[in-house]
């Protein structure tokens, strides 16, 4: 009996899912194919129907809301909508999100995977490369300055947001990561003239340990 309209690209998409919460977890080299096909209900030998090798599976696990339209968020409380004029703050509150820092098998692989894409060839870095133009340009729709000033802040956000989560995710004190989760989320939404209602601020004169304050309440009362 044929297998339905779509079963490859479900199956495929599964395989997808069930190596990026591995990768993420454990790095590159600590995970097998065979337990990437078992997360994913399938047998070991079934693999190479769908990839040509580990590292193009890689290659292709180096997406997340930032550049594939079918990605779910599963952070409860965060919400991304790309098609929003206020998408730059939205990213940014979601990137530095106590979700996004908790849920490490789904967290954007610029966070989870950057020491193994430094190790990893030109495929796997430009794929990297991919993603983190597709966050700027993203952030960039936001950006008050609509010129070269813009394009660089807006890759100032994108790192102050990807470091700031690598770091927090490596320090031992909890209270310490949530702070400089804080922190970096305050200095992005400065950069990019946004105000913590997600708009534009109508004034340069807010200082930042009163964003600071805001944030730090927004994520309070919204669990984000």
């Amino acid at each position: 009996m044929p297998y339905p309209i779509g079963h490859r690209e479900e199956v495929r998409k599964n395989i997808v899912q069930s190596a990026r919460k591995l990768f993420n977890r454990y790095g590159f080299e600590n995970v097998s194919l065979h337990r990437i096909m078992a997360g994913a209900g399938l047998t070991h030998g079934g693999f190479y129907s769908y990839f040509k090798s580990k590292s193009d599976l890689y290659t292709e696990v180096l997406g997340c809301f930032l550049t594939d339209p079918e990605w779910k968020s599963c952070w409860e409380g965060v919400h991304v909508d790309l098609s929003s004029t206020d998408v730059g703050p939205q990213v940014v509150r979601a990137y530095l999100s106590r979700q996004h820092f908790e849920d490490v098998e789904n967290s954007c692989p610029m966070v989870a995977l950057p020491s193994d894409v430094a190790r990893s060839g030109k495929n796997v870095k430009q794929a990297y490369e991919t993603v983190f133009k597709a966050m700027v340009s993203i952030l960039e729709r936001s950006v008050a300055q609509k010129n070269r000033s813009g394009h660089t802040t807006a890759r100032a956000i994108a790192a102050l947001c990807v470091g700031g989560m690598v770091a927090a995710r490596s320090l031992a004190d909890r209270n310490l990561a949530d702070e400089l989760r804080d922190a970096c989320m305050a200095m992005a939404l400065k950069l990019g003239n946004w105000d913590t209602s997600g708009r534009r601020s109508s004034t340069s004169k807010v200082q930042g340990t009163e964003r600071l304050s805001a944030v730090r309440g927004q994520r309070t009362g919204s669990r984000a």
